[in-house]
């Protein structure tokens, strides 16, 4: 049987397989499920450990399952992708932030773990002022178009509220998710977030820091101050008539969409979570297989 501490990097390993995704030893560490060890005791064990070395290759720098090492490879690829791709992220990222209503622009999803194909979505999740969820995220939406011109995918899947920042699904996935995301603007309210789910650190101990910073240039004084006016303006009572029209007639368009057999999606009026064909419960299911297989 493996020590708890070799099971720990192996099942790291195993999860970032589901994703086709080898890791760096920093990487290890940062992400290293259930356990939490200092960066030299994983190094330690990835050279002496016999079981681990059954199990784990390492391929140019980085760590995959016994047998994928073609996926060493595949990350330097999408890495060169994810270079332009950042550029778009922080650019529309940028608009995002000066929307009526938002407080916080966080890139989620492959990106964020620069492990992307060509036309991928940016995946972004974005928090809001309470009360205008679904406003903010119409202003989204007319940028998700203008980015559409010019062939560039955004999808905003997650708008939330201020309010909403404790997640109410407790698992890896989303623990990996809250983790991983790369906040471009608010750092004060990304902090209110890992504050408000500490319990993703029952999953990844060691990943309480922020991942990177990669902030946006949000000194636009001509768009903040527009974005404060119209923020004046539909603050009251025209505000709230708005978002709950706005709110009804997405809900109603949603609404096949959530009876779903895959839906994750929650839609109310402090969320946005358009997960309508959700990844994260199929993703487990492939990471228990592969742990199954390893003897986990």
């Amino acid at each position: 049987m493996p020590l708890a501490h070799e099971a720990a990097i192996l099942r790291t390993v195993l999860y970032a397989d589901v994703f086709d995704y080898p890791l760096t030893l920093d990487e290890i560490h940062r992400y290293l499920i259930g356990e939490s060890l200092p960066l030299e005791s994983i190094q330690s064990s990835l050279v002496s450990s016999n079981w681990l070395s059954q199990r784990i290759d390492r391929v140019n720098g980085y760590y995959v399952a016994s047998g994928r090492s073609a996926l060493a490879e595949a990350r330097h690829h999408r890495s060169t992708y994810a270079e332009k791709m950042w550029r778009d992220a922080r650019w529309y990222g940028n608009l995002i932030a000066h929307c009526p209503f938002v407080r916080m622009v966080a890139v989620t999803g492959a990106l964020a773990m620069d492990n992307v194909q060509p036309n991928d979505d940016i995946d972004y999740l974005i928090v809001t002022a309470p009360r205008r969820v679904w406003l903010a995220r119409a202003s989204a939406i007319l940028i998700v178009r203008l980015a559409r011109i010019g062939g560039v995918n955004l999808c905003p899947n997650y708008v939330l509220s201020e309010s909403a920042l404790a997640q109410a699904r407790l698992d890896l996935y989303v623990a990996h998710e809250i983790a991983q995301m790369i906040p471009l603007v608010g750092f004060d309210v990304y902090s209110q977030m890992r504050s408000a789910n500490t319990w993703v650190e029952k999953f990844l101990p060691n990943a309480r820091s922020l991942p990177r910073p990669n902030p946006v240039d949000v000194s636009h004084t001509v768009w903040r101050t527009l974005q404060r006016l119209f923020e004046k303006l539909f603050s009251g009572s025209v505000g709230d008539a708005l978002e709950n029209w706005e709110r009804d007639r997405k809900m109603k368009k949603f609404r096949s969409q959530l009876r779903g057999s895959n839906s994750a999606a929650l839609l109310d009026e402090t969320q946005v979570k358009g997960h309508f064909n959700d990844y994260g419960s199929r993703a487990l299911k492939k990471y228990d297989e592969r742990c199954t297989l390893a003897g986990l």
